[in-house]
């Protein structure tokens, strides 16, 4: 056999090693436009073999961040200076967002989306250094003589569907679902209250260790296509300390308020308003709601207490006996909002232990169904139903300790327990009656 020249194996050699190098380049290069990470979660290792309809359905913390006022902003620079200001913004953001578990999925113009496969933790501490890195930023700003920016950060924890979307000749990566349009609306309310990261109750759900952080109610809020109302929650460790401490100081002084506020009493939240900002007088959120008592300040007060909300056929997801627990379990906790609304408080323990004993029945059958179908949620599904026992837990005790004030307890019933049980129903059951139903033809017997 002849023997194959030095020069001739080398070439070959070194033309493979050029078209591994090109191939490395060129992935790398794709990458910046289509994050690996994303690939990944489709179960797609050769960008080459990305297709249209490729999906998978992840729970996913999704965070929005958003610099306040661009518009305004932009309006003072050129083009190429909007351009430049933009990618010096978003270069100092990526790294974090990169060290904490995260990736950027897409940039809204000056907003950012990133989605954290694993903890909502790691994106409520990526949130909390990227307010960090804003506060370097923003110094290097003033001392070349430019005026500080401040940023909005929403975080929502849900399921939702990653795939591709788009034609032939162009598709895109995107993500789709509820957690989403949650997470950008709660990007938009921090403009709203003048606070920097506002968290979703699915999030604070799931949070592995909640105590950890500073966390405060803030509002109920409708969200775009949905008729229920959701908590809203104040992140409020990237205060300055001695705000941090006031807000934690105050925590019960400030919800007492908006509880007072949000069923309606409206002369008495501004009361209580006046009397904490004399207490926080920095507190923007605070300022905004004595702001909308203003209007009531000379009109009397509605003493009513927002009870629990009556069950709808919409509540339903096709279980029959879970159906009517539900049922059953809406209407003790109305009564038990009903018996603090008055100050029977004789009525209240039989009422709790009812409720206590009908959740844990109702919730052992729920994740039995899930284990005996196989549902991928499970976990997340119990999450949410070790949340509403701690929060039950908290509500108990006030109750047990002599809570005073009716109007306190009554929207701690609404927030706590029936707005948890109607949320909890219309998406966390919900969604698992859609996967029962996606495999009724598999499993008809079920």
């Amino acid at each position: 056999m002849p023997m194959i020249p030095n020069s001739f194996a080398g070439n070959a050699q070194d033309r493979n090693d050029a078209l591994r190098e090109r191939l490395s380049t060129t992935t790398e290069a794709y990458s910046r436009f289509v994050p690996r990470e994303f690939l990944n979660l489709l179960g797609i290792e050769d960008i080459r073999r990305v297709e249209v309809g490729q999906q998978v359905e992840r729970k996913m913390t999704v965070l929005f961040a958003d610099i306040r006022d661009f518009t305004s902003l932009s309006e003072s620079m050129s083009p190429q200076e909007n351009f430049n200001f933009l990618n010096s913004y978003l270069i100092q953001m990526e790294p974090v967002i990169t060290a904490h578990g995260g990736f950027i999925d897409k940039y809204i113009g000056d907003a950012i989306m990133a989605l954290f496969p694993d903890s909502p933790d790691a994106a409520l501490r990526c949130g909390l250094a990227m307010l960090e890195r804003l506060q370097e930023y923003n110094d290097g700003r003033e001392r070349a003589g430019y005026r500080p920016i401040k940023i909005g950060i929403g975080i929502n924890t849900g399921i939702v569907i990653l795939g591709t979307i788009g034609g032939a000749s162009r598709m895109d990566g995107t993500v789709i679902g509820d957690a989403v349009n949650l997470a950008a609306r709660l990007e938009r309310l921090t403009k709203e209250y003048g606070v920097a990261i506002l968290i979703s109750e699915y999030t604070l759900y799931c949070l592995d260790q909640p105590d950890l952080w500073s966390i405060r109610f803030l509002d109920r809020t409708h969200v775009r296509g949905k008729e229920e109302t959701q908590s809203v929650y104040e992140v409020f460790n990237g205060d300055s300390a001695p705000l941090m401490t006031a807000k934690q100081r105050t925590l019960k002084i400030f919800e007492e308020a908006l509880a007072h506020y949000h069923v309606d009493d409206i002369l008495t939240a501004r009361e209580r308003l006046i009397s904490y900002l004399s207490q926080v007088p920095a507190d923007d959120a605070a300022r905004v709601y004595l702001e909308r008592c203003a209007p009531a300040a000379g009109g009397p007060g509605n003493r009513r207490v927002e009870l629990a909300s009556n069950w709808k056929e919409e509540y339903s997801f096709g279980k029959d006996g879970l159906d009517v627990a539900h049922q059953n379990l809406l209407a003790d906790m109305h009564a038990l909002a009903r018996a603090v609304n008055v100050g029977a408080w004789d009525l209240t323990p039989p009422l709790l232990a009812q409720i206590e004993s009908a959740a844990v029945h109702d919730f052992r059958i729920e994740e039995q169904l899930m284990l005996d179908n196989e549902y991928p949620f499970i976990d997340l599904h119990t999450r949410q139903h070790q949340r509403f026992f701690e929060y039950f837990g908290e509500l108990r005790d006030e109750i047990a300790l002599g809570e005073e004030n009716r109007v306190y307890l009554g929207f701690r019933i609404k927030r706590l327990l029936t707005g948890w049980l109607v949320n909890h129903i219309l998406s966390a059951d919900r969604h698992y009656g859609h996967y029962l139903n996606s495999r009724r033809r598999e499993l008809p017997d079920r």
